[in-house]
This record gives C-alpha cells, sequence and structure tokens, in this order.
C-alpha cells in the first residue's frame, strides 16, 4: 500500500456483501471465487486474513425461494439459521479448493459489550489466525434480538478491525468507490481524509432492500470506527478484478480513507465505539463547557436529567440541552443511585475524565 499508505499489511479485514454471494450462487459472477482465491493466497504469503461476510439471510430466502426479505425478527432468524450453513459449506469448498481453511465466528454485540467477552473474542480470533486459517465472520443473526444486533456487517467489519489490531479494512460494495454525482455525472473519491458532515450527508442508504441492510451511510460509519483506531480504510467493487491484490500493492482503486493521527487508546475506543449504550443524561450548559475543555469529569450539579436501565460501570451518553451527543463515558451510579440521591453535595463524579470519551461521531 505504499502509494497510499505507508503501512505493510500484515493483517488484512475484507467485508463483503449479500449481493456477492447471491450473484456467486445463481451462477452469474466468479467475483466471489475469484476473492476465495486472492484471500488463499495472501494466508499463503503469510498475511492474517479475517473475511466478514453478509449472506446467510439471503441465502435461506433463496432456499425457501422467498423473495421480499421479511421484516419480522423471527422470520429473519429463521432465514439466517437455513441459511448459514449452505453460507458456510460454500465458502468451505472454495478454500479447500485453494487448498486453503476456513473457519466460521459467529458474533453479536453483546461480544463487544461485554469486556471479558471483548477479550476472549480477541484471543480466539488469535488462536485461528497463528494457525493459518482464515475466519469467516458474520453476526450471529439466528439469536440474535433487537438489543443486541449490530444493524449492519459494515460496522461489525470495523469493530473486527479494531478488535484485531488489523493494517487495512477493505469493504467490498456493488460500486466503484465513495462518489457523488456532479453535474449529472458520478464522481469517485480517490483519497478522503476526514470524514465531515457533507461526506456524511452524501452518503445514502442502499437500494437494494430485498437483500441488504446495510448502504454507503453505514460504511461511512464504519470508516469512522476503524480510522479512529489508527487503520485505513478502503471501500471498493467486488467486481475489480484481481482487486484485493491490487489494493495491497497500492494501487488507487476505489476510495481511500487516511487513518486518523489522534487515535484513540483501546479502552476509550471501545467506550466510543464498542460499548452499546445503556442509557443517556442530559447536562446543562456549564457541564457541558467544561467538559469540551478537556480533562474534565462530569460531576453530579451539572446532570439534569436520565433515562435508560443501567448499573455501575456501564457506558451511558452524554447530552446537551438541545439532544446533541457531546461524550460517552463508564457510569459510577447505577439509575436507582441516581433516584436516591436527593442532594446533590459535595460535587461527587459521575463519570471520571479517565473513562469519559468526547464525541468522535
Amino acid at each position: 500500500m505504499s502509494a497510499k499508505s505507508p503501512k505493510i499489511i500484515r493483517r488484512l479485514v475484507v467485508k463483503i456483501g449479500s449481493s456477492l454471494i447471491a450473484g456467486y450462487r445463481k451462477g452469474q459472477s466468479n467475483a466471489l471465487s475469484s476473492l476465495v482465491e486472492q484471500l488463499s493466497h495472501l494466508n499463503q504469503q503469510g498475511i492474517q486474513v479475517v473475511l466478514v461476510s453478509s449472506g446467510a439471510i439471503v441465502l435461506g430466502m433463496a432456499e425457501l425461494k422467498q423473495e421480499t426479505r421479511p421484516n419480522e425478527l423471527a422470520a429473519l432468524q429463521a432465514f439466517a439459521a437455513i441459511g448459514q450453513t449452505i453460507l458456510m459449506h460454500t465458502y468451505s469448498e472454495l478454500f479447500k479448493a485453494q487448498k486453503a481453511r476456513c473457519a466460521q465466528v459467529l458474533l453479536t454485540w453483546d461480544d463487544f459489550d461485554n469486556r471479558e467477552r471483548y477479550n476472549n473474542a480477541r484471543h480466539t480470533f488469535q488462536a485461528i489466525l497463528q494457525r493459518q486459517v482464515i475466519p469467516i465472520v458474520n453476526e450471529n443473526d439466528t439469536i440474535s434480538s433487537e438489543e443486541i444486533k449490530f444493524g449492519d456487517n459494515d460496522r461489525l467489519s470495523a469493530l473486527v478491525a479494531s478488535l484485531i489490531g488489523a493494517d487495512l479494512l477493505l469493504i467490498l460494495t456493488d460500486v466503484e468507490g465513495f462518489y457523488e454525482i456532479k453535474d449529472g455525472e458520478k464522481k469517485v473519491f480517490d483519497e478522503i481524509k476526514e470524514i465531515t458532515k457533507e461526506i456524511e450527508n452524501l452518503a445514502g442508504g442502499t437500494t437494494q432492500k430485498h437483500m441488504a441492510k446495510g448502504g454507503m451511510l453505514t460504511k461511512i460509519d464504519a470508516v469512522k470506527i476503524a480510522t479512529h483506531a489508527d487503520i485505513p480504510c478502503v471501500i471498493a467493487s467486488a467486481q475489480e478484478p484481481q482487486v484485493v491484490a491490487r489494493v495491497l500493492n497500492g494501487e488507487r482503486i476505489g476510495t481511500f480513507f487516511v487513518e486518523k493521527e489522534d487515535k484513540l487508546l483501546a479502552r476509550k475506543h471501545w467506550i466510543s465505539f464498542g460499548a452499546k449504550p445503556k442509557g443517556i443524561l442530559t447536562i446543562d450548559e456549564g457541564a457541558k463547557l467544561a467538559l469540551l475543555k478537556g480533562g474534565r469529569s462530569l460531576l453530579l450539579p451539572g446532570v439534569l436529567s436520565w433515562e435508560g436501565h443501567f448499573k455501575v460501570d456501564d457506558v451511558v451518553i452524554v447530552r446537551d440541552q438541545s439532544q446533541q451527543e457531546i461524550a460517552r463515558g463508564i457510569i459510577n451510579y447505577s439509575v436507582s443511585d441516581l433516584h436516591k440521591i436527593s442532594e446533590k453535595k459535595g460535587k461527587p463524579e459521575v463519570i471520571h475524565y479517565d473513562h469519559l470519551v468526547l464525541c468522535k461521531r
């Protein structure tokens, strides 16, 4: 990647969507088999590869000849259970043909939200990769409730990249990269150094709602998670010949997103992106100004109200009176403790500054 990033790629996370799986199963595209060949070759060269793959629900729908993606959680879980076996059989056969081995890793947000499970997941990935086996990662849709779902595999891929300390996140999709339409023509961005509001506004939702749940907006959210962990990202077309090898060789394919120089430390990155907030604190203007100066704890007198069901050491959102998110942090009180406090004497710390992260979202 010398043409774009000084990093040497020793550990790579690749994310692909449902359309690539569906195209392969219908015999309409050989992009999936080409991708497996590329990843197998990298694995044989000593580069550790993790593949985050959608497709279980789509394959389950195809197996039962269901054309429209259902909205009911139970139906989605049923299709995922049926499709997951087909998905892994497909990968197993493709990797076997390349004399490579793969393993299935199913995750829910609980695996990131709980620090012990988070560390266990990291150790599991390390053990698999040390054995030159390629993990195939998917959300565990079969058991995921709304409370523990990631919502899309783009976010999952970024969290996995952060978890294992990847050197690059490559998101393969069905478009050439991140683009805008100007004067009726498509302009693909070659490089983006920062995700601004303008960039976020350009990102739209998916146009393939019968198959997928993501879209460019979820990919931009994933890029923010990864780049704040010092991981550069590329969004490129899965149909581009030898796309993985060419990206790693520094060829300008798709859109390159530069990693942030002010990398968040592992624990603060987890607070900001990995943990699912259990509540919301609304603070007054004085507390907001104090926090934005940096190096300040959130004190109880500045808290106006709270909502949610949180306990001590849960992550909560801190917002101002206009409902704008200011920060996230690990709270020192349970919701029941806060309800019991009638006087705010002594200015006790609600969130210590070491466990508080100003908004990076």
